[in-house]
């Protein structure tokens, strides 16, 4: 086997997907930061612990332009990124398997510390391991990628949505022992009693029966990546345009239809399921098309540019956001857990983004690659990267 595999090259990157990404690492934390700063998205009761109008407000904002939207949004860009990386090494003469499966575990090993040692929430992990699994279908055709991808999603969704209706009495549980004990334990100065309480977080959201709705979520999102890659969509924006603003305009509607729709009838704890997988997934393909057409212009190029500062080091921005948060709303640094609405949050989310736009922005003006990336890449391709720039 050839050894003469390398990364993308910066001329060679679409910025366009880039922002993308950038947009993504926004979208996530202002869904993160409601988890790090209170137990009530994990253990129920935000309705009930928050009760002022502007945050009664922003719940619902968040949950229409936001939950389960831009995860979403990084999960069909992480397929899309295994197919482009696929593609690459092939055409260098490489058997792509070993690459990609180094590739995914150290993306494993980043997760592991992330998950266990900063946040609960993290996605790394089980992007790992659904990762693995798709790489068992990116020599499928791509019809048929997105022919099995439709059927997981459809299928999961509609049992998953019937069952949570016949249960639809039992879904406003609230967990009153877990939320004490969180901000018991999160409130601590004791750094063990934050990993313990994070540990047991993260059993609860990695129960078997959660991680298999995670993989009939997340493998159909990578197979719908997937195939769009291969097609090209996003590759040509010019010579697709007409395809990609009819595409924008289907996403548009059936994304404000299902997340906004809900609220028409109440939007019933059932119905969720169907609201963030589809709806989600209509909102995440709408957001990507539009950040594809805006670098069409002149100003739309301008509007995006931001994002890709902070979306070609995504990986340690997202694991950046963790650290400032753990030191923000945990005992061992400021102690905001619990103290904090959903309001404040998103504004303390712009802040923290702003920052870290300025930050990314600085570091490409010395630095080939984000800190974090350069350690995945160098690894990846058993190679050390060049990191400074000359």
């Amino acid at each position: 086997m050839k050894n003469n595999a390398m990364p993308l090259q910066e001329s060679n990157r679409l910025e366009w997907i880039d922002a993308a990404r950038g947009l993504a690492i926004f979208g996530i934390f202002i869904v993160n930061i409601g988890s790090f700063s209170a137990p009530y998205f994990m253990y129920g009761g935000a309705e009930e612990a928050w009760t002022s109008n502007v945050d009664q407000a922003t719940l619902i904002f968040i949950d229409i332009f936001f939950q389960a939207s831009f995860y979403t949004l990084f999960s069909l860009l992480f397929g899309f990124g295994l197919q482009m990386m696929r593609e690459r090494i092939m055409a260098k003469g490489n058997n792509p398997n070993l690459i990609l499966l180094r590739r995914l575990f150290i993306l494993f090993c980043f997760g592991a510390m992330h998950a266990f040692l900063l946040w609960h929430g993290d996605i790394l992990l089980s992007y790992t391991l659904v990762g693995i699994l798709s790489l068992l279908f990116l020599r499928v055709r791509s019809n048929v990628k997105l022919a099995i991808g439709t059927f997981l999603m459809g299928g999961s969704v509609s049992f998953l949505s019937y069952l949570f209706y016949l249960t639809k009495d039992f879904l406003d549980y609230v967990d009153v022992v877990m939320i004490e004990q969180s901000y018991k334990n999160y409130q601590s100065n004791e750094i063990g009693l934050i990993w313990l309480q994070n540990y047991e977080d993260w059993l609860f959201a990695n129960n078997p029966f959660n991680l298999v709705f995670l993989l009939l979520v997340l493998l159909p999102l990578f197979l719908f990546g997937m195939f769009i890659a291969e097609k090209r969509l996003l590759h040509e924006p010019k010579k697709y345009k007409s395809l990609l603003i009819k595409c924008w305009f289907v996403s548009l509607i059936l994304f404000i239809g299902l997340k906004m729709g809900a609220y028409l009838f109440g939007n019933p704890v059932w119905f969720s399921y169907i609201q963030d997988n589809v709806g989600g997934m209509f909102s995440a393909l709408f957001y990507i098309f539009s950040i594809t057409l805006l670098s069409g212009t002149v100003l739309g190029r301008k509007i995006i540019k931001p994002f890709t500062y902070v979306g070609r080091m995504a990986l340690s921005n997202y694991i950046l956001q963790s650290f400032i948060s753990f030191f923000l709303f945990y005992g061992v640094g400021f102690g905001l857990y619990g103290k904090i609405g959903p309001f404040t949050g998103v504004v303390m989310v712009v802040i923290i983004y702003i920052g870290q736009i300025i930050f990314s922005k600085w570091w490409f003006s010395r630095f080939r690659f984000g800190p974090l990336e350069w350690v995945w890449r160098s690894l990846t391709y058993w190679k050390l990267q060049p990191f400074l720039r000359k």
